[in-house]
């Protein structure tokens, strides 16, 4: 069973991250730290598997936090949490080595995504005794592939790629759940649903348009 640590300021956040956790066998959590210097001191006297750790914390932030747990070579790895969905700390995060990012608010199975990606890589380095570039590149190329793979029930690799191709085909240019729905043939509730999951990563972007005359309704465009 991996251990896990969670390191966040928020209570409510933290009991969240927790019952997450433990809604997988495969984990346990270890401890609960408010901040980066406790989980530093916790880290000291205790081994972890995985840590799950906020940015914006007091005293020490999730960034430093992390570079501290490098610097000390301190063998955990690191999923991320944070409010902050810009380039540069997605860029500082994946230069200091983590798991996953996952961008507040997430959803339960997004979550358990990002636990899936530890377990995967663990278990591929585990079966292996000696590593060669054959190995290592089947590893770097299945991992790959399993990230692309792990969609939460109910979304379905084909239908997202189908809805992406006509969001691209339309770059820029902002279109409702409706017309998406009519023009790929799938339904409004299946759209709505995809378009969620999107947003959420990232991929697409949504804003409520409330100049219809009545009721709002989202819009969403893709600039890739």
């Amino acid at each position: 069973m991996y251990k896990v640590l969670i390191v966040e300021d928020d209570p409510m956040v933290a009991m969240i991250n927790e019952q997450y956790v433990l809604k997988n066998k495969s984990f346990s959590v270890c401890g609960k730290c408010k901040d980066g210097i406790s989980a530093l001191e916790f880290l000291e006297n205790e081994s972890v598997d995985l840590i799950i750790m906020d940015v914006y914390m007091p005293k020490l932030d999730g960034f430093e936090t992390l570079r501290q747990i490098r610097k000390k070579q301190i063998s955990a790895d690191v999923i991320m949490v944070t409010a902050a969905n810009d380039r540069e700390s997605l860029e500082e995060a994946l230069h200091l080595g983590i798991v996953d990012y996952l961008v507040k608010p997430f959803t339960f199975d997004r979550f358990q995504m990002a636990l899936q990606k530890f377990t995967a890589q663990n278990k591929a380095l585990s079966e292996l005794d000696t590593l060669n570039q054959k190995s290592i590149d089947f590893i770097m190329d299945s991992f790959r592939k399993k990230g692309e793979d792990m969609h939460p029930k109910g979304i379905q690799e084909k239908t997202l790629e189908t809805i992406l191709t006509e969001l691209r085909s339309n770059k820029s240019k902002w279109l409702t759940g409706d017309e998406i729905a009519e023009r790929t043939g799938l339904t409004a509730v299946t759209i709505r649903r995809y378009m969620n999951y999107l947003v959420e990563l990232g991929k697409v972007q949504g804003e409520i348009n409330y100049e219809t005359g009545g009721r709002p309704c989202m819009l969403y465009r893709v600039d890739e």
